[in-house]
């Protein structure tokens, strides 16, 4: 994810106004268990963490499951969690080694071993889900364990990114006796050993988190009870935070209610933080793809205003992106505003005509139905596409499960998808976005770009990876398998009375729901 820095612009707290003594800023006893609603509009893949790599999932699975490693807050290096430490056992950064911290229990009352934590990542990999997170374990070779505590992960080739990896829903420890080797688990239940256990669950409505009284880790305490409340689109979401039947909103409120939010309501306390949450348009690349040739994605690339769409379509909730890597993380840079620094029709059209293709060049185009303003984007980006009537495309939303599937399988020419960093490095945009093989399906492999990939994994220090990273972009700007389109500003609005929206989402991909109490 990033290195993020938190521009919080309010955290409202209202008390005299309303008379309310000083002792109102601790919880009152009649609080204390009162569950905390809290709505977003991001939906679930999958309960079983070898079967999802999306952020609604991987919220649920950093509150019900536990990795050996997670950050703190606004942190940039993991810290133990299962584990009670963790290091590189050699200084080729092939060997890296974990001690499981003594007493985790699951819900069944067994007691976590080695050979969990083993399970976890080999079914990971052995599954391969074509939704599923083994694309961030691709440099693990084998896994071994000595004793009940003892962990040890071989790499091939060296990766000084691997704990980040650790610490990731990839790294999620499962029971062994509750999930199949080499299938995904169905049904409701998720047994993990996290700060929540997850005490019932309905897709796409709501799930219900208990604080676990048995936890071990890396907290010192657990939080409130939970309710998630799951939304099919922002107007939805809106419309319960309008009606009260929510105390917290998140991820996402429709771009004219977050433009529109003040800091002056005394009636909700409101977090607005950077964030390293991009959106890309990817473009499949494969032959049997319009977007094949790369002279046809360059002169897309020539036809897109992205301050036009921030400005229009997000109401300035947005910022423009021209590369892969955003604002904030090492390695930024402005590759696509270098090669194509404004639309241009002329430039397109050359380009189409060298290419020899016949115009309109037409192809498909796929977003998520309820990824916030998708449908509205997709509006705003076919008007782009086709100025000129050098492209015709065909727009169509899909539900979330079923987009995921397309794009997977290659059965979309483009396909519009927000990335929410999985760690705060770099290497998160890499492999997973461009490298052969990546989550994405664009069907692009660059030998350069993977070179680049593996050789920054062998720099410990973090801050030697810029140039790679650098040169990566320029390369992917003239490729352009995909096509940045911008960053997100991070919203939290809760309610008066509920606290710790702002510590809720920091951009190292854990979604920390103990945070919230109230007030």
């Amino acid at each position: 994810m990033r290195s993020v820095r938190m521009r919080i612009l309010a955290t409202l707290l209202v008390l005299a106004a309303v008379g309310v003594g000083g002792w109102k800023l601790l919880p009152s006893q009649e609080n204390k268990n009162k569950t905390i609603t809290v709505g977003t509009t991001d939906a679930v893949t999958s309960l079983d963490p070898a079967g999802a790599y999306d952020a609604g999932s991987w919220a649920l699975f950093s509150n019900v499951f536990q990795s050996l490693l997670t950050f703190d807050p606004d942190g940039v290096t993991p810290i133990p969690d299962a584990a009670k430490s963790c290091k590189f056992t050699d200084t080729g950064l092939k060997t890296y080694q974990c001690v499981l911290r003594d007493g985790i229990t699951f819900p069944s009352g067994r007691a976590m071993t080695a050979e969990d934590v083993k399970y976890s990542f080999d079914r990971v990999k052995k599954i391969n889900s074509d939704v599923g997170p083994a694309s961030l374990l691709s440099t693990l070779d084998s896994v071994a364990v000595d004793g009940n505590d003892k962990v040890t992960f071989n790499l091939s080739p060296p990766d000084a990114t691997f704990p980040f990896k650790v610490a990731t829903g990839a790294g999620a420890i499962v029971d062994r006796n509750k999930y199949p080797a080499d299938a995904l688990r169905t049904g409701a239940g998720a047994d993990g050993s996290g700060p929540y256990t997850l005490t019932s669950y309905a897709k796409d409505r709501q799930a219900t988190l208990e604080p676990n009284t048995s936890y071990k880790g890396a907290l010192s305490s657990t939080g409130r009870p939970i309710e998630l409340r799951y939304y099919g689109d922002s107007n939805q979401l809106n419309s319960a935070w309008k009606a009260k039947q929510i105390d917290v909103a998140t991820r996402t409120l429709p771009p004219g209610v977050l433009s529109g939010l003040s800091a002056s309501d005394p009636d909700q306390r409101v977090t607005e933080s950077d964030s390293a949450e991009t959106r890309n348009l990817y473009l499949n690349t494969r032959e049997s793809s319009p977007l094949h040739d790369v002279r046809v994605r360059r002169a897309m690339a020539w036809l897109i205003n992205r301050e036009q769409l921030a400005a229009t379509v997000y109401d300035g909730t947005v910022d423009p992106l021209y590369s892969l890597i955003p604002t904030g993380i090492t390695g930024h840079s402005t590759s696509f505003f270098d090669d194509y620094p404004r639309p241009s029709i002329d430039k397109a059209k050359a380009l189409l005509e060298q290419a020899g293709v016949t115009l309109p060049v037409y192809f498909t185009y796929g977003y998520g139905k309820g990824r916030g303003a998708g449908a509205e984007e997709a509006a705003e980006l076919k008007k782009q596409l086709e100025a000129g009537g050098l492209f015709k495309v065909d727009v169509k939303g899909y539900e979330w499960t079923d987009f995921q599937k397309r794009w997977a399988t290659g059965k979309l020419d483009s396909y519009a998808v927000g990335w929410i960093a999985d760690y705060p490095d770099p290497d998160t945009f890499g492999s997973p976005l461009v490298g052969t093989g990546s989550s994405m399906s664009t069907g692009y492999s660059n030998e350069i770009v993977d070179q680049l990939i593996v050789a920054s994994q062998q720099f410990a220090d973090r801050s030697k990876v810029a140039q790679d990273f650098r040169t990566l972009q320029a390369d992917v700007a003239a490729d352009v398998p995909l096509l940045p389109l911008w960053q997100r500003k991070e919203y939290v609005v809760s309610t008066e009375d509920v606290g710790g929206g702002q510590y809720l989402s920091d951009g190292t991909g854990v979604f920390r729901l103990w945070r919230l109490d109230w007030i």
